[in-house]
């Protein structure tokens, strides 16, 4: 072969084109010009010495020899997220750094206690909070712990506890309560109005009872995430989906009912499993679940 192949990266664009179909949507995915894209794929291409796709008006479509390049640049990406982890992980470890992820309504004044009570006797340990809604990677070393609501887990290769079932409600404000009065059923619904959620990363099972219960005409706001629709339903905008624990959060919220089994959200605990092996993260993890469980239980 002419020139070596030795720029790894390239395997990233080139499995990142396969995958979308056209150097454009690789270039969203992968953060980079599209003309950079399409130079690396020439570039991959002049070094190992094959046409990798076709270029037409369909965009770039896979020739025979990129299709049987596939399992070796999969095996090369999964490589390279496994030494991506190690290396944080020893990274972290060496810092005694717990890098913990969870959506911003959960790092709240009790959550703060139950760290600080950790720190305090375990020792030399530190945390470094990554604050989103949506799901980074454990498995590629991205955070060591994360804090998850979903119905079910199915990512085989985290360890996965349980914290508990979360609960819902209706809630309303006094405000509105003194104007409108309340629901006690799902049989009175109508002649009130709602704030409800809309979005990606929102309490979903909740939010759809609501909505298939109510006329659009009843909805008072839609919020994008539980911080926004908490003000709303304070400031009396309307009834609102919670779950149950924002109950204890303010002496304006009036429960209206619970919502029946079937919208129940988990709380869970994520651990990748290299971090667990970590001494200071397998105590965490000891520590945090039966605490954390009870901020709901209370």
């Amino acid at each position: 072969m002419k020139n070596a192949f030795r720029n790894w990266s390239d395997v990233r664009v080139f499995l990142s084109v396969l995958r979308t179909g056209s150097t454009l949507a690789a270039s969203k995915e992968l953060g980079m010009a599209q003309p950079t894209v399409a130079r690396r794929i020439d570039v991959l291409e002049h070094a190992l010495g094959l046409t990798l796709f076709e270029r037409n008006t369909r965009g770039f479509q896979p020739t025979p020899e990129a299709e049987a390049l596939i399992q070796g640049a999969e095996e090369i990406e999964t490589a390279a997220r496994a030494f991506h982890e190690k290396a944080s992980t020893l990274h972290a470890a060496t810092r005694g750094v717990i890098r913990l992820t969870a959506p911003d309504s959960v790092f709240t004044g009790q959550f703060s206690a139950i760290l600080e009570d950790f720190v305090e006797s375990y020792g030399n340990v530190q945390f470094e909070f990554i604050r989103r809604y949506d799901f980074v990677d454990l498995s590629a070393g991205e955070a060591d712990v994360a804090i998850r609501f979903d119905r079910v887990i199915d990512d085989e290769t985290l360890i996965c506890r349980k914290i508990t079932d979360i609960k819902g409600a209706l809630v309303a404000s006094n405000s509105y309560v003194a104007k409108h009065g309340h629901p006690t059923s799902e049989n009175d619904l109508s002649g009130h109005k709602f704030v409800v959620y809309r979005g990606k990363n929102i309490p979903r099972l909740i939010n759809n009872w609501v909505l298939d219960r109510i006329d659009p005409s009843q909805i008072a706001m839609t919020c994008s995430d539980i911080e926004t629709l908490i003000s709303a339903v304070k400031m009396g905008a309307g009834i609102g989906p919670m779950p149950c624990t924002y109950l204890k959060t303010s002496d304006t919220f009036v429960p209206c009912f619970e919502l029946p089994p079937e919208t129940y959200n988990t709380c869970w605990l994520l651990v990748s499993q290299s971090a667990y092996r970590r001494p200071e993260v397998k105590a965490f993890t000891s520590f945090f679940a039966p605490r954390y469980k009870a901020h709901f239980d209370d």
